[in-house]
């Protein structure tokens, strides 16, 4: 969890990565974005936060907790 501050929010590609991204962004939790989508719609992944019209972020508290809960760490 090198990449992620202590507190404050964090976008879709720090969580899942984004391999074309240079340097490239390993992945926190290494699903695809369709995957991640559902698991938050039923539940499995923390809930977003939306910080404006088309800004969608989540609590990096939340994926900290998430990671130790489940231990999916990629």
């Amino acid at each position: 969890m090198y990449q992620l501050p202590e507190t404050g929010f964090c976008r879709l590609k720090q969580i899942i990565g984004d391999p074309k991204a240079n340097p490239p962004v390993p992945a926190l939790i290494p699903v695809s974005k369709s995957s991640f989508w559902l698991g938050v719609k039923e539940g499995h992944y923390p809930q977003p936060v939306k910080l404006g019209a088309r800004c969608t972020a989540w609590r990096v508290e939340d994926i900290r907790d998430f990671i130790e809960r489940t231990g999916r760490e990629g």
